[in-house]
Formats: structure tokens, C-alpha cells, sequence
């Protein structure tokens, strides 16, 4: 029996839990809130037949992007094979051929076999990972697809950002080859390139997405914020609500990454949406839609929210000014992804499903958000900004 999207929700939640009081799913559908592309796949990761079926071996794969890829490339006729420690949610997907290995050390497993694809979804800054797997597939299997990171670009101050800016090196990042420990950024740029060196240009893809966010997520780095606006009150919003945001929805993201797989494309691609830039606004108004909370917004001015100790995409989750040379970090023109079929599911629903997926979770789970701030950090960061007002 396949594992469907619900079911890894349920899964990988643990003891289950119930969703909170008016949080269910008719409470959460009563409003969309539209992206500017169209929503892809359904709730069970859609039905429809791949033309040509692929054998497909993810490296990883029960983590938080894998699960998403494993089922909707099951759901279009793919075979899927996963390779990982066995340690991470071992219990999903029982159909699926488990391979057990680890990156750093032991690859036999994977000696002598040969798969259409290999999708390599390392979340770490390893090239040494890169380099192993690719040099033992490069001669047995077609394609390779390396998922990236948008932090490989060693300036975001353009605008429209794309491919062709410049990422880390080495020298850009002022650090000496061979260094036992690099920056995540260089990390995933040495790692693009090394993948390209063992499978050619032609057969390489190299994914560099934005936050990925949605059901599943482990940092809370976007749960923070439907969490937030569920429980109602006055929240502190940074910034004036222009400084734009490009997110992916790890949903998106997978589907798409498949549909490339099975057109046996090539090339680097950005991976955030929607194609154009939300404003920080839009995204709070957007998500206070899919809640029954009745709440306020004070926006906090980015000065001041610094000043006070709120990070950007630290305690406030998301949000990057568009300044200080991130004038185009959330700037991403889309086009040739949305050519090659990248599309957008609503905001509405990503909520929404980053909700249910919360409240699913263990109730100390649940109270222990790994992303933002508490209200107790909150409240008094709202009194001293009206402090700061009231002295103006």
C-alpha cells in the first residue's frame, strides 16, 4: 500500500496529537490565498502516469524534502530506490527498495547498480559526499541532481537576481583550500561544481533552492509564523511590510524536481516563488486569512527590530531586509524555471497544511518552536517600541 502525503504527515508527527481548537480542516479552507501560478499535485501526491518510467535513487530520502519526491515520483510510475543510514523514519515508504550506507564512509551498497537518475539531497556542506557518490555513479547512471542552496551566491545585491551571479570561491569567501571546516555557502558551490566534473554539463541539474517550507519542516523557520498569527493578539511584524519574500513550498519543490527528472533536462535553476516577489504584508495578511484568530499587526521599524536583537531569518523567521547588499535576495527572476514548468501552490494551502502538520506534532513539541520568538520576548520588545514611539 502507498504511503501518501497524509500519511508521512502522520508518521513522521509521532504520537499524533490533535489539531487545535479551530484549526481543522474546514476552519483552515475557508479562505485562498492565491500565488501567482497554479497549484500543483493533490493531497495524495496526484495519480497521473509518467510517460516514461524512471528508476529514480535518492540519497536520503526520509528526511524532511525526500519524503515529498518519494511519493509523487511513486505517483507517477517511478521506481524509487533510497539509500541512507536507516535511522530516519525507517518506517515509511515499505514498498520502496532500502538501501543502508552512509555518505561519509560506506557506499558498497550502491557498487555495481545503475538507476536512470540519482538525486542527491545532501543537507550538509560536504563536498567529500559529493565527490564519492558521483565519481562511483557517473559511469552507470544517466543523470545527477544535486540540491543546492540559494546561499551559494556570494552577493544578492542584484537586481533581478539569477543564475549568472556570482557564487563562493574559495578566495570570495577568504578561505584556504583544504580547510577541514568551510562555510555552507562555499561548501554548496564546491559541491555543484564537483558534480558537474564527474557527470558533464549535459547531465547534471543543481537545484538551488530558497527556504524550503511547508507540512514536514523540522526548523519551524516559516511555521513560526502561521503558529504565531493562530494565537491571535498583537504581533510583531519587522520591518514597514515591503521587503519582499521567496520561499518554495517543499511540495513544489519536489514535484518539480521530479517532472525535470522525467524530461531529462539539464542546467541550474533558482527554486523560490511565487514568481513575483510577496511583500513581507502580504505574506502575514495572507496567512491571518487561513485562521479564525483575530489578531494585529505592529510593524516594528527595521532599525529598531535589529537594534533590539530580532536577526533577520533568526528570531524573525523569513523576513531579510532588502538592503545592506540583500537588495535582491528575495528578487529572483523566474522565468526560465517557470518555462521549464515550475509552478506555485497558493499560500492558503501551504498554510494550512504547515498547521495540520503542527498540530500533529507532540504537545511539547509543539511548544518548543525551534525558529522566532517567545511571547515573552515578543511582548517586550512591542513595550519598548511603544516606549520609542511615545519619545518621538
Amino acid at each position: 500500500m502507498r504511503t501518501n502525503r497524509r500519511d508521512f504527515l502522520k508518521t513522521t508527527a509521532a504520537a499524533g496529537g490533535a489539531l487545535a481548537a479551530g484549526v481543522g480542516p474546514l476552519a483552515l479552507t475557508g479562505c485562498a490565498v492565491e500565488g501567482d501560478g497554479p497549484a500543483t499535485g493533490s493531497e495524495d501526491g496526484g495519480e497521473s502516469q509518467a510517460v516514461s518510467p524512471l528508476q529514480i535513487l535518492i540519497l536520503g530520502g526520509t528526511g524532511f524534502i525526500g519524503p515529498h519526491q518519494v511519493e509523487y515520483a511513486l505517483s507517477r510510475g517511478h521506481e524509487v530506490t533510497l539509500f541512507n543510514r536507516g535511522r530516519t523514519n525507517a518506517q515509511l515508504f515499505p514498498e520502496v527498495e532500502k538501501l543502508v550506507g552512509d555518505r561519509e564512509s560506506d557506499l558498497t551498497a550502491l557498487e555495481g547498480r545503475s538507476w536512470d537518475v540519482v538525486v542527491d539531497n545532501s543537507a550538509t556542506n560536504a563536498p567529500h559526499w559529493v565527490e564519492a557518490s558521483a565519481n562511483l555513479l557517473k559511469d552507470t547512471c544517466e543523470r545527477y541532481i544535486f540540491v543546492s542552496t540559494r546561499s551559494v551566491y556570494a552577493d544578492t545585491s542584484r537586481i533581478p537576481m539569477s543564475i549568472d551571479a556570482p557564487v563562493w570561491t574559495y578566495e570570495s569567501a577568504g578561505v584556504e583550500p583544504g580547510a577541514e571546516r568551510l562555510p555552507y555557502g562555499l561548501g554548496k558551490a564546491l559541491s555543484e561544481q564537483i558534480a558537474r566534473d564527474a557527470f558533464g554539463e549535459d547531465r547534471t541539474i543543481v537545484l538551488r533552492p530558497g527556504l524550503i517550507i511547508g507540512p514536514g519542516d523540522p526548523t519551524d523557520r516559516f511555521t513560526y509564523w502561521p503558529v504565531r498569527i493562530h494565537r491571535g493578539g498583537e504581533v510583531l511584524a519587522p520591518g514597514d511590510g515591503t521587503d519582499p519574500v521567496q520561499i518554495i513550498d517543499v511540495r513544489d519543490f519536489g514535484d518539480w524536481l521530479v517532472r525535470l527528472a522525467e524530461a531529462r533536462e539539464s542546467g541550474t535553476y533558482n527554486v523560490v516563488g511565487p514568481r513575483t516577489p510577496r511583500p513581507m504584508a502580504e505574506l502575514l495578511y495572507g496567512i491571518r486569512a487561513v485562521t479564525t484568530a483575530e489578531t494585529t499587526f505592529t510593524w516594528v521599524d527595521t532599525d529598531f527590530a535589529i537594534d533590539a536583537g530580532l536577526r533577520p531569518y533568526g528570531e524573525m523567521p523569513v523576513w531579510r531586509p532588502a538592503r545592506d547588499g540583500a537588495e535582491g535576495f528575495a528578487r529572483f527572476d523566474l522565468t526560465p524555471e517557470v518555462e521549464k514548468g515550475l509552478t506555485f501552490r497558493s499560500l492558503a494551502d501551504t498554510t494550512a497544511a504547515t498547521l495540520e502538520f503542527h498540530f500533529s506534532r507532540p504537545p511539547e513539541r509543539q511548544a518548543e518552536l525551534r525558529a522566532g520568538i517567545s511571547a515573552e520576548r515578543e511582548a517586550e520588545v512591542l513595550a519598548m517600541w511603544r516606549a520609542y514611539q511615545r519619545g518621538q
